[in-house]
Parts: structure tokens; sequence; C-alpha cells
């Protein structure tokens, strides 16, 4: 039976607005004098907040839509929500660091829209072509934004972005043609009948493995995260905060719902290979952050490490039994990790300067006493990424932890409590510094910068308090 026009398109509404919106855009900014390009911050900010008004009207609805390449469920609007409130958080930390840095132009903004576009039809991707289209649409404009500031260190880091970027998707491209050459489809449902059917075989697993190198790329997975550090060093600091984030989302919400969907039935040849990366990329990430002294720096090895957590919760995903708590303690884990990083990175903005100061650990030095606020919200930060209480962070690896000790991986969630142990020694030195160092470090004070600070630091203390909530939202999201 064929699909109605207007289910389609409902399914994608607020895709549609989003980028309708962008185009519209593009040809405002024209009109906008270069003195007050805060303007299409605040119309690209509003176009953000539109779509998630009609994002939140569709929880609880689902549809599929386009031959069931793409579908509307509580999985892609919980990710479609938490990908808007990147795009408004990153958003509200340029307003003033693009003026600041003498990067203010128009589209800036614009670029943030169409990757926010590519990372949600990345979310409500059921078809590998899908896919692979969703990747580059939300790639390309970060590719951009990487190389904004046109200075060399901006530059280079743009060029290793594209560079490892295309070389990643040439991963995925290629993987998807293994995998239709062995099934004949690139559904995500008809490659799982395919697959149970055993109609599959070698092809099929080789097929899924280069999936996953294009996947542990975006999510800056060891092996594939040797682009992390450069990238986040060299770009500005609000994209690199934005892709920190956004990009991760996106990677982990393909990564979820292709091989929950798609591969149930190479389990076996996939979990030892899942176990493999979350340890290693907890280890990389942890260690190596211990030596690093710049604060962009050390938060990229962080959010490699990260990567690693999540991905330990997903190690069991062929268990039927605890796929479902394995996909909510993820989901669970990134609204955690969206809220702290965004605050973390508001106050790295807040310290760094024009000429590129003050974003050295030891800039911290002296901070609580000279503005006890942002040093108390820096803090709440570091204690979450930790996950010490009462924060957010503690809670949610909580449930990762407890995801793969159901799922028989007790020895990888004993690696995750050490190397959360050994996390503590870098996160608590920029704690060190604030309050038991002596210096004299100067902040910027932007009004949506101190509102972005703030409201992190307070939720993600007072949600701790009540994650049954938010738990129970992202239990809704799971794959059915």
């Amino acid at each position: 039976m064929t699909q109605p026009t207007n289910i389609d398109y409902l399914t994608i509404l607020p895709l549609i607005i989003l980028i309708a919106w962008s185009c519209v855009l593009l040809l405002v900014d024209l009109f906008i004098p270069k003195t007050r390009k805060w303007i299409t911050a605040l119309l690209a900010a509003g176009g953000l907040a539109v779509t998630l008004i009609f994002t939140a009207l569709q929880i609880g609805k689902s549809s599929v839509g386009f031959n069931n390449m793409v579908v509307l469920d509580g999985f892609s609007i919980f990710a479609n929500v938490l990908l808007l409130l990147s795009g408004l958080f990153g958003i509200a930390l340029a307003h003033g660091y693009v003026k600041r840095m003498g990067i203010q132009r128009g589209e800036y903004f614009i670029l943030i829209i169409f990757s926010v576009t590519g990372m949600m039809l990345m979310a409500q991707a059921a078809d590998l072509i899908i896919v692979f289209l969703a990747l580059e649409l939300l790639s390309i404009p970060l590719y951009v934004l990487a190389a904004f500031t046109r200075k060399v260190e901006s530059e280079e880091s743009g060029v290793k972005y594209f560079l490892l970027g295309a070389f990643a998707t040439g991963f995925v491209v290629y993987g998807t043609a293994l995998i239709f050459g062995s099934t004949g489809t690139t559904s995500l449902t008809a490659i799982a009948t395919a697959a149970s059917n055993g109609t599959s075989g070698l092809l099929l697993s080789i097929g899924a493995a280069l999936l996953l190198v294009g996947f542990g790329f975006k999510v800056a997975a060891v092996p594939f995260h040797m682009w992390t550090p450069d990238v986040y060093q060299g770009a500005p600091t609000s994209v690199t905060a934005f892709m920190s984030s956004g990009a991760k989302i996106a990677g982990f919400v393909a990564l979820l719902r292709v091989f929950a969907t798609a591969f149930p039935s190479i389990s076996s040849d996939m979990t030892n290979i899942l176990w493999v990366m979350s340890a290693l990329t907890m280890i990389v990430g942890n260690f190596v952050a211990i030596s690093q002294t710049n604060i962009k720096r050390m938060l990229a090895y962080s959010s490699i490490a990260h990567a690693g957590y999540i991905l330990m919760a997903f190690v069991p995903y062929g268990n039927k039994a605890v796929v479902a708590t394995s996909i909510t303690a993820g989901l669970f884990y990134l609204l955690t990790y969206v809220l702290t990083n965004f605050g973390a990175w508001a106050v790295v903005i807040s310290l760094e300067k024009a000429e590129g100061k003050g974003l050295e650990i030891s800039d911290y030095s002296g901070l609580a006493k000279k503005y006890p606020a942002l040093a108390a919200a820096m803090a709440i930060f570091m204690l979450s990424f930790i996950g010490f209480p009462p924060t957010l962070g503690m809670v949610g690896k909580f449930y990762l932890f407890r995801a793969a000790i159901e799922g028989g991986f007790s020895g990888l969630a004993i690696l995750g409590v050490v190397t959360s142990l050994v996390s503590a020694y870098y996160y608590l030195r920029v704690v060190v510094n604030m309050y038991f160092r002596e210096g004299d470090p100067e902040i910027e004070r932007e009004t949506w910068l101190t509102i972005t600070t703030g409201l992190t630091a307070v939720a993600t203390v007072l949600l701790s308090f009540v994650p049954q909530l938010l738990f129970l939202l992202a239990n809704t999201a799971v794959l059915k």
C-alpha cells in the first residue's frame, strides 16, 4: 500500500521547517548590516525554538515516510530535542564570542542550522542511504565552521577534519555497498530480516564493521579519535562546543539505531569489537588527558573518554533482555553530557581572550576568589564529568554501569569505574587551580554566556535529585 503523501511530510515536518528557515535566513542575512549580525543569531535561534516546539508536539506520535526510509518514533523525537537544544546552546555561546573574535558573519549561525538539520535527519534515518545523506549534511557545515576564523590553526583544523571525515565517510559508503550486496537492500528492517533468514554471511559482518568505523569517527572512539584534540584546539571555541555535543549525539543515535535494528543477528561478531573499542576509548581518553595543559585539548580527550562510557552500555546490544536498558542508559547519558559539556565550554569561552590567551589550565588560578559564581559552576561541571554526587553525571554513569553489568560485562563496568577515578586527577586539577592557587584571571561578561552557564549548572545539580523523570522520558525513546 502506498504511503499517503501528507504522512510523508508530517514525518519530517520539523526538518522541513528548519531547512526552509535556513534558506530564508540566507537571503535575509544579505540585508543585515555587518555590525548587526546579532539579528541573524536571534533569527536563527528563533527558528530552532519554533522547530523545538513542533518537535515537542510530536511526542507520543509515530509514523514512517518515503517508503520506510525515514521514521518518526520516540527515539528520534528524544534525539531531535537534544539536537535542537544543542543548536540553541551553540548559538548562545557564539552570540558574543564571534564579535569578540572578529568573526561576526551571519553565515556562522546559518551553518549551525544546516548542521542541526543533518543531525536530525540522522536520528530519523531508517535506511542506510538516508544515513549517508544525513552524515554529509551534518558534516559539511562543521568542516566550514572549524576553519571559520581564517587563521592558520583554524584552517588546519578544518582541513584535518575534512580530510579525515571524508575518509571515514568512504568507509560508510563501502560498508553500505557490502551490506546491499549481501542482503539486496539498504532498509534497516529488511537487512535484519535477511540476516535472520541466514541469507547473508561474512560480507554482512564486514559491512557492519565498516559502518562502525564511520560512526566511530563521528563519536571520537579509539582508534578513530586522532583528529579530535587537534580539531578541537584549532577550531573556534564556540564551534568546538557545538561540535563536541551535536556530532556526538548524531553519531551515537545512528550507531544505536542501525546496530540495534539491522544487526542483532550478528551481535556475536560485533560484541568483542565493541568491548575492545569501549575499553580502549576509556583508557586512552582518560590517561592521555592527564598530560594536557591546554583546557581545549583536555576537554577533547575528555570527550573521547565519555564516548567510551556510552559504548560500554551498548556492548550487549544483542541481548534482547538488556538492549532496552542499554539504549535508555545511552540516551540518558547523552542528555547528561549535553548539559555538562555546554556548561564547561561556556566557562572556557568566558576566560578566552581575543588573542587566543586564557586557554591554559593555569589561567584558571584564582578564579574562585575573583569570580566565585563562575568558579562554582565550573567545579560543578568538573564533578559531573567525574561522576561525583550530587550531579547528573553520577546518575548517568550509574545507569551506564548497570547496563554493562546486566549484560554480563562486569569487567568492563569495573574498568569504567577505575578510569573514572583516573579522570578525577585532571578534572580536579582545574578545581585546584581555581580555589587553591593565586592568580588574576579576567573574564568576558556576556549575557547569553552567563545565562547558559547558570542554567546548565543549576540543571546539572537539581536534575540529579529527580533523575527518574528524565530516565522515564529516555525509556519512552527505546527502539521497539
